[in-house]
């Protein structure tokens, strides 16, 4: 990576003035590397001056001046740095050797090793997925591409809660609940059967015993419940991954919630749990016979809060109910101990689907799963609280370090634009910004549904059919709209919004992709250039330099999302490219140029397509050679 590597050199010429001038030596001192905003101020910039000025009590521009001297007796650097220049109040602003640059391989030594394993999706399965579920694949599966580019091992996860309420009240409403409506799927049957069954719950509270006999049911195994139960989950599961394979998603594998318990691994959790002062039986009060993990003096405060809140989260530390029945919580920090490998047993594994395994009991034995280095989970911000929870039982347990590499990915949820929401039906008469999706009401936008109106909306925009199907287009719409905000933001999800193809979409990038290739096929189909370095790769034009400057940003870029475990640098970087490559396109004719501008501008069309090629697979959508 080209920053890492100026980082690295501008460190030793650090050290160096360092010790001529008899200064002790900096301690975490923090090099940033930056492209400028302004061209004219360089390809790259540092400020590290300035953070000297006050240690060496020298003037920054003083400083900038010999970190400049050195860095020019620098072979290596100086050969790539065509100009460095010092500007006020103390930066060194860094002109590339363009010829250099792109004869140069630059090589990461970045620290991420280790095994991976990434979480997501982790869909109920009693109902068909909406787009809320999709943002939460769509990030955990974009996150797997990124860790991976970056060299580092991954196994991803798709956790089935085939124990949770929301099972148990689909199977309750599936005996009870009558419904006579046509449906295309099971999916969307059980859809309208678990809103009906929470009416059902509202209007007559005592029927909600049938779910608690149910949820006992599913728990002990081998009665008709829980095989009605296991055969409405497994339907479910496989129409979530034929919905998730439309957009890319895979994983390797299914791990069963029944099987955490059926396998003893709950119960060896409780064992070790059982040894600290931490995880203790209530005898008295509104708790009374639970079994709850306390909180650590660094643990959130209740008194603090609402009332409200703060019973929520005193249910999130419950781990085992009076009644005896397991919270998710608890299954979680089991689960979470076979993750990194702390316990002494293992599940057993089938074949699920082609490529794809599950736990499964009585199938084979693999020394293939578990075992991370890190554990990332993608879990929207409501779980934030029983997350923390998981990180203090490895504490209590003595595993700080695995703790410690317990990442949870947040991310705000996806809610309804009035717009949206009236057109399914819903009151909005209050006037508010946005309208939370319920699947105990029956409220969302499901994603068969949405790719279905999306494939029609491409169809009637587009005037060449002969490119990239409209579903596959629709598909990678739909997915660079739900990355491209940042984790933290509520998705306002708005239909017409949403199926654009124009601006900062999914589509516009593989348009600039596509019309790159379009180019290259061209020139082959004629023989009228290369792609291979010209002898002179100096950028002539602004619009050249521009785009350049951005593609040798691209290694670092990755990198800092693998860091920040953030997609949303990719989709940032990924449209800006595009946007430069257009105006490049625009401004500097390519085939008709002269014959050596014509070898350099087709080899910044090759590296294009190359590098956004790269940007595109990263997020999980097609390269098109034709739209």
């Amino acid at each position: 990576m080209l920053i890492e590597w100026m980082k690295l050199r501008i460190a030793e010429a650090v050290l160096e003035l360092h010790e001529e001038l008899g200064a002790e030596r900096p301690q975490d001192l923090k090099i940033a590397v930056e492209q400028p905003v302004h061209m004219e101020h360089g390809d790259y910039s540092t400020n590290v001056a300035m953070q000297l000025a006050k240690p060496l009590r020298k003037p920054p521009l003083h400083i900038a001046g010999l970190l400049k001297n050195k860095l020019e007796s620098d072979a290596e650097f100086s050969a790539l740095a065509r100009l460095i220049e010092v500007a006020p109040p103390g930066f060194l602003n860094v002109h590339l050797d363009w010829n250099d640059w792109a004869r140069r391989e630059f090589h990461s030594s970045d620290a991420f090793g280790g095994k991976a394993i990434i979480e997501h999706t982790s869909i109920n399965p009693n109902k068909s997925a909406h787009i809320g579920h999709l943002r939460n694949s769509c990030i955990g599966d974009t996150l797997a591409r990124i860790l991976k580019k970056t060299g580092r091992e991954v196994e991803v996860h798709n956790y089935i809660d085939d124990l949770g309420n929301q099972l148990a009240d689909t199977v309750v409403g599936l005996l009870h609940v009558p419904l006579n409506k046509e449906h295309a799927r099971f999916g969307d049957f059980c859809w309208d059967i678990y809103s009906g069954v929470n009416r059902e719950y509202a209007a007559n509270p005592v029927k909600l015993s049938e779910r608690t006999n149910v949820l006992h049911a599913l728990e002990e195994g081998d009665n008709g419940l829980s095989w009605i139960g296991l055969l409405v989950a497994e339907r479910i599961v496989r129409e979530h991954l034929e919905e998730m394979k439309a957009f890319g998603i895979d994983y390797d594998l299914l791990v069963w919630e029944s099987q955490i318990v059926r396998e003893g691994f709950w119960q060896a959790a409780f064992e070790r749990l059982s040894g600290t002062s931490s995880f203790v039986q209530e005898t008295s009060g509104k708790l009374e016979g639970c079994w709850v993990l306390r909180q650590t003096a660094t643990g959130t405060s209740e008194t603090a809060m609402e009332s409200d809140e703060a019973d929520q989260h005193q249910m999130d530390k419950v781990l085992v109910r009076s009644n005896g029945i397991l919270t998710y919580t608890a299954k979680d920090i089991a689960y979470h101990l076979w993750k990194f490998g702390l316990l002494e047993r293992d599940f057993s594994y089938q074949p699920f689907s082609d490529g794809l395994w599950s736990t499964h009991h009585g199938g084979l034995s693999s020394s293939t799963y578990g075992k991370a280095d890190t554990v990332i989970n993608v879990i929207d911000y409501r779980q934030e609280y029983p997350q923390a929870m998981v990180k203090q039982a490895l504490e209590v347990l003595g595993y700080a370090e695995q703790a410690d590499k317990l990442r949870h990915v947040s991310y705000g949820v996806v809610s309804l634009s009035p717009a949206a929401a009236e057109e399914l039906g819903i009151d909005t008469s209050s006037g508010k910004s946005s309208y939370a999706m319920s699947g105990r009401q029956g409220v969302g936008i499901k994603i068969a549904d949405l790719l279905d109106r999306m494939e029609n909306v491409i169809d009637e925009k587009r005037s060449d059919a002969h490119g990239l199907s409209s579903r596959i287009i629709g598909a990678a719409a739909i997915r660079y709209y739900l990355l491209r905000f940042a984790l933290s933001t509520e998705v306002v999800f708005d239909l017409q919004q949403a199926t654009e193809v124009t601006g900062n979409t999914g589509v516009y990038l593989m348009y600039a992709y596509a019309r790159a290739a379009n180019i290259i096929a061209k020139t082959a189909e004629h023989g009228t250039g290369s792609a291979a370095i010209p002898a002179e790769a100096e950028p002539k034009e602004k619009a050249e330099l521009a785009l350049i400057r951005h593609i040798a940003a691209w290694q670092d870029t990755l990198h800092a999302a693998a860091r920040e475990l953030s997609p949303t640098i990719i989709c940032n970087y990924a449209y800006e490219l595009a946007s430069l490559f257009n105006n490049f396109y625009a401004a500097c004719p390519i085939l008709k140029a002269a014959e050596d501008t014509k070898a350099y501008r087709l080899w910044l069309v090759s590296l294009f397509r190359q590098t956004m090629g790269e940007a595109l697979d990263t997020l999980g959508l097609p390269a098109p050679a034709r739209m």
